[in-house]
């Protein structure tokens, strides 16, 4: 029997075995504490443990499982609550109490739940991997489809009946180009290092549309696409991936809580109990799976976290489901690379992290995408990740290497949120690679002027931006009227545009149709006043006419569902400059 030869917090070491290969799962001391093997040379086999290592002793036994770490993937998945290694939150805490304790082997799913299931295919038929072979409901909104596993192939010689089924029942059996039956239950296993295979990556070209108009309009998600939501202590990021994950037209949600306190999760975990699926009228637990991962847990449970996170998303868009992921915070997660590098006495890089996190950063988000799945569904998987710079320094290493591998860069302003300016996101620091790629469906989708009207916003806030810095030295009353026009018309654009009040009813979602005549009303002031300053107009009698502060409140005074009344604005603005 393997035993244990030196124990440091969650690294244990076996000496003199040949019994264990990399990545492979094992079980570690009398508890069968869950553990990875993360190195092999031909003295030492070293284990990263996932749990916590309080009371393990040398000589206490190891034992090798022979398949790597895995996700157990079917239905029940979604509204359930995970730790890091997708262990249920909920069962646990019926067993162990409010405390999670070591050893603790519960399934991941249910296994006593009946789900009513329909078979989507008959005896004699030929399937490979992908091939959906049953449905059930999952939750009210969602339909989980059983998959052949990608590896699989063959001809069906068995299928069950129609009706209640347990996770665990047989429900088709395959025989395969050699003779061998492989039995097909509801349930599958998935290494969560390994990416699932698809049949092609779709060049990305739809946005995901969040309602929140900085992000709409000055710097777009796309589905399939990566982002980083960068902020210091207080800057408003997880209360950004909250309105993100209520309002995206994401199908389903995948929330990681990578290390963040207790009490945020728990607010997390009540907040997302309570929210009602503006879509659907149902409950938002419907269609999100939460992995809870807080900083008293083990550390080494939220670098698999991660990894848990992604490899659940990638089942569901092999289903042909659009899934976002909300990883808070992907800092918390190097965090624990470092903490465990350091105790493996690895030459530390910069800030102390270890040389490859860039590698490993890179390896999370590359496993986003808009894909073609096996069954010649289209799915996608979207990735939005906070990262915890402290003091706020985006030149920090976690920052600076996300800036690598993600195309939209959400920085959070810590002025802007003591200001109360929500969403806290600045908009000169901010950037998206992913415009170009969506031009073609604003201007299909929304209106042929919504690309014209959101880079003439664009450049009047760069503008004033750089008017300001003239401001600060001399003042504004120095500055010639059509300057002053841009200040005054860049304020509209921040209180009225980018400034948004996630409790009104008519300003917490802005649907697309809406942003583009928020942005048109804007623009067209602009310019009428410029043309009346040009005939030689003071901007002072342009500012009594009161059309400033009316348009900085039509975000209010418009409801969603009456653009109609963008005429009057539009004919007012007219009346006035006639």
């Amino acid at each position: 029997m393997n035993k244990i030869y030196a124990i440091n917090g969650p690294v244990v070491k076996v000496k003199d075995t040949k019994d264990f290969s990399m990545r492979e799962m094992v079980l570690v001391g009398e508890k069968k504490l869950i553990g990875e093997v993360i190195g092999v040379t031909s003295d030492i086999t070293t284990i990263q443990v996932y749990e916590g290592t309080a009371g393990l002793m040398p000589g206490d036994p190891v034992e090798a499982t022979g398949s790597p770490m895995c996700a157990t993937l079917g239905p029940g998945i979604i509204s359930n609550i995970y730790d890091g290694i997708q262990r249920p939150l909920k069962v646990m805490t019926d067993i162990s109490g409010v405390y999670v304790t070591e050893g603790s082997s519960i399934p991941a799913l249910d296994e006593e739940r009946e789900f009513d299931v329909t078979i989507t295919v008959k005896v004699g038929d030929a399937v490979s991997g992908g091939t959906i072979y049953a449905e059930c409901p999952e939750t009210a909104i969602i339909t989980h489809r059983c998959m052949v596993p990608p590896a699989v192939s063959g001809t069906v010689t068995y299928i069950a009946e129609n009706g209640k089924h347990k996770v665990n029942d047989v429900i088709c059996k395959i025989e395969n180009a050699d003779g061998t039956e492989i039995e097909l239950t509801m349930v599958q296993k998935w290494p969560i290092r390994t990416a699932r295979p698809v049949n092609r990556r779709i060049p990305i070209s739809k946005p995901l549309v969040t309602g929140q108009r900085v992000i709409d309009t000055i710097a777009p998600l796309a589905k399939g696409g990566t982002a980083a939501v960068p902020g210091g202590f207080g800057t408003g990021k997880t209360m950004t991936q909250h309105q993100i994950a209520k309002w995206c037209d994401a199908d389903i949600i995948v929330y990681i809580g990578c290390g963040e306190r207790g009490n945020e999760m728990t607010q997390v975990l009540e907040e997302f109990s309570e929210l009602i699926d503006p879509k659907s009228g149902r409950p938002l637990t419907d269609r999100t799976v939460l992995i809870a991962n807080t900083s008293n847990m083990p550390v080494a449970a939220r670098e698999a976290s991660i990894y848990t996170g992604i490899t659940l998303a990638e089942y569901y868009r092999d289903m042909g489901y659009h899934i976002a992921i909300m990883a808070d915070s992907t800092s918390r997660w190097a965090e624990a690379l470092r903490e465990i590098s350091g105790r493996l006495e690895e030459m530390p890089a910069e800030e102390g992290f270890p040389a490859y996190l860039p590698s490993r950063l890179s390896e999370f988000y590359e496993r986003a995408g808009y894909v073609e799945t096996m069954n010649k569904n289209e799915g996608s998987v979207t990735i939005i990740g906070a990262v915890s710079p402290q003091g706020s320094d985006f030149s920090e290493p976690v920052t600076q290497n996300t800036k690598r591998f993600v195309r939209c860069f959400l920085a959070l302003d810590k002025s802007l949120a003591y200001a109360r300016h929500y969403p806290a996101i600045n908009w000169t620091q901010s950037y998206s690679e992913y415009y170009d790629d969506l031009a073609d469906y604003y201007t299909e989708n929304v209106g042929k002027d919504f690309c014209s009207l959101r880079q003439e916003i664009s450049s009047l806030l760069i503008e004033e931006n750089n008017l300001m810095e003239i401001v600060k030295l001399i003042g504004a009353d120095v500055l010639p009227d059509d300057q002053k026009l841009v200040i005054e018309i860049a304020r509209v654009i921040r209180v009225g545009f980018l400034q948004q009040n996630a409790f009104h009813k008519d300003d917490t979602f802005v649907p697309l149709e809406k942003q583009r005549l928020m942005m048109k009303a804007i623009l067209m002031l602009y310019h009428k006043a410029g043309d009346a300053i040009s005939a030689g107009k003071p901007i002072s009698e342009i500012m009594s006419y009161g059309l400033f502060d009316k348009l900085i409140k039509m975000k209010y005074d418009i409801p969603n569902d009456e653009l109609s009344k963008f005429d009057e604005y539009f004919s007012h603005i007219n009346q006035c400059f006639a």
